[in-house]
């Protein structure tokens, strides 16, 4: 099947890259290239010794990074929980700001034969990486019926995990699920009522890319590494979708934006307590109503920045 005909607009675009703060001179990560359009903007607003350096697990999209001629530019195919390591490779021990664009990108969602999207009948592959991996159809081929439901219950927060779950067992006995089309019917016959306005098999798709992907493992994993590498002053600036996600960021943050606490009546002067590892930059931004008659997707996205500061990271209990 053909790829679908779709305009890619970067969702909270400006926002993102001005939360950056960007300095001329800086070194900045772009966790997730995309198609490109945060990488563009901060390479138009850094100086000729500034560096970029963008990650992406997507096959297509690390072709669309290499049409970018400028020597201030990188590309690593790779998941960002390569983080440490690929920066390790490259000899860069700090950065000046992080920015992750998290979830799958418009163009996978668009393209029919890459099996993220119950508006196509297509293969169900869902992988962001194309070359490597397990793909959807064959993960829901042989995993156990309480394995899938746990996935659809805990990463698609579907109150009918069990059902869905029960059926793909009950059809992939039949014939094989290998398709976008079968697994959305099939999920069909088991979630007995949905929100307005919402297919009933979108819980399920988003559980089992999430799961394919290891999307939460991923950020979990990133996030610490990220910290790690920012200097005094640099900014990590993360857009989440979903509440999944956005939980793992905002509880990150939060945790690291908190000094050591006291007893209450300890009589310790609040300038012996010590800055905590993050500050938190402004409040969390949401797209304009603007951008999300333009681009509907932009509804759901959440912008949280915080900045580095001179204090340690925090021993991980």
């Amino acid at each position: 099947m053909s790829a679908a005909v779709f305009t890619h607009r970067t969702v909270l675009l400006t926002e993102a890259v001005d939360g950056l703060n960007l300095q001329p001179a800086g070194i900045y990560v772009d966790c997730t290239y995309g198609r490109g359009g945060h990488s563009r903007l901060i390479l138009s607003r850094l100086g000729p010794t500034g560096r970029l350096i963008a990650f992406d697990r997507d096959p297509q999209a690390v072709a669309d990074a290499k049409t970018i001629d400028d020597p201030r530019f990188q590309i690593v195919h790779e998941g960002f929980s390569s983080f440490d390591s690929a920066l390790d490779a490259l000899g860069i021990a700090q950065v000046d700001g992080v920015l992750m664009d998290l979830g799958v990108s418009s163009p996978q969602i668009d393209e029919a034969e890459r099996g993220f999207s119950f508006r196509f009948n297509a293969p169900l592959d869902m992988r962001m990486d194309t070359t490597r991996g397990q793909t959807a159809a064959e993960w829901l081929a042989t995993a156990q019926e309480a394995d899938i439901a746990e996935v659809i219950r805990d990463y698609g927060e579907e109150r009918f995990a069990k059902q869905v779950a029960s059926a793909i067992v009950a059809a992939r006995a039949l014939e094989p699920v290998l398709t976008t089309g079968q697994l959305a019917k099939i999920v069909a016959t088991a979630v007995r009522t949905r929100e307005p306005g919402q297919d009933p098999a979108t819980r399920t798709f988003q559980a089992v890319r999430i799961y394919i992907n290891r999307e939460l493992e991923e950020l979990a994993l990133t996030l610490p590494q990220a910290f790690k590498r920012l200097r005094r002053g640099g900014r990590l600036s993360v857009i989440a979708f979903h509440s999944l996600e956005d939980r793992i960021v905002k509880r990150f943050m939060a945790d690291a934006s908190t000094a050591d606490k006291l007893p209450s009546r300890l009589p310790v002067r609040a300038a012996d307590i010590g800055e905590a590892p993050l500050k938190l930059v402004g409040k969390p931004v949401r797209a304009s109503k603007t951008e999300v008659d333009e681009n509907p997707r932009a509804r759901s996205a959440i912008l949280r920045i915080a900045e580095r500061s001179a204090a340690p990271m925090p021993v991980q209990k």
